[in-house]
């Protein structure tokens, strides 16, 4: 079953960092493409990066570019978002998601399997 499992929210003060682990279980890095996710209460889920597994290109939103950084660990099976300098609108419940596809996007519609989950909280 293909399965992504997030890891790594908590509280977090503005300016400080922290990183999130989305764990491939049930599959392979190298068969799907991932994606991270965010969702806001009471906004929709948004497309915050991604990563085309083939050869590693990145996608960022315009508002974490500069910020955060997806990167993976093949031996870990796991993909990372590295999130700096954060901001308090970086308050969200972030999701990992796997998609199939030539290239990754920032589209929710193209992904098939979703986590469940980890909630970030930027505040002093």
């Amino acid at each position: 079953q293909v399965q992504p499992v997030e890891s790594g929210g908590g509280l977090v003060q503005p300016g400080g960092s922290l990183r999130l682990s989305c764990a491939a279980s049930g599959f392979t890095l190298d068969d799907f493409n991932i994606g991270w996710f965010r969702q806001a209460p009471g906004k929709e889920r948004e497309g915050v990066s991604c990563l085309t597994t083939s050869d590693d290109t990145t996608e960022y939103a315009n508002s974490v570019k500069g910020r955060f950084t997806i990167s993976r660990d093949n031996a870990r099976n796991t993909v990372y978002l590295q999130m700096s300098r954060v901001k308090p609108e970086d308050t969200a419940i972030y999701y990992c998601a796997a998609s199939y596809g030539y290239r990754c996007t920032l589209k929710t519609y193209h992904y098939a399997y979703w986590g469940q989950g980890t909630p970030v909280t930027v505040s002093s």
